[in-house]
């Protein structure tokens, strides 16, 4: 879910703000969620496959 967001902000922002620079929101939206998967994402998502029961 985490990684959709890659996809969706250029789309949404094209639509919602038709004037916005592309050069600006794009790099906005690698250079904020990337790091905080990589920072805080991954070591949730770990915790969350260790928690579940294993069948």
């Amino acid at each position: 879910a985490a990684s959709a967001s890659y996809i969706a902000v250029p789309a949404a922002m094209r639509l919602a703000a038709p004037k916005a620079d592309p050069g600006l929101y794009i790099p906005m939206a690698l250079g904020l969620t990337f790091p905080f998967n990589i920072s805080i994402g991954m070591p949730l998502y770990w915790l969350f496959i260790e928690w579940i029961p294993t069948v």
